[in-house]
């Protein structure tokens, strides 16, 4: 699924691990979701936008537009 997670974590100056402390998953899991080799749940992709602040179709464009 594309996103946009990399850039806002870049922006916010986090590394990987800082983001999966926040977000209460891996640095791994953080990685495979940048990278798009993993979908993140429904709740975890809610975590994430409200983390950033942000609405979810911001970090997760719909591929179906």
């Amino acid at each position: 699924m594309e996103n946009h997670l990399k850039a806002l974590r870049t922006r916010r100056g986090w590394t990987q691990a800082r983001l999966g402390q926040a977000l209460g998953v891996s640095r791994q899991a953080v990685n495979a979701l940048e990278t798009e080799r993993h979908d993140p749940s429904l709740e975890l992709a809610y975590r994430i936008a409200a983390e950033f602040d942000r609405p979810l179709e911001e970090i997760f464009p719909n591929p179906h537009r």
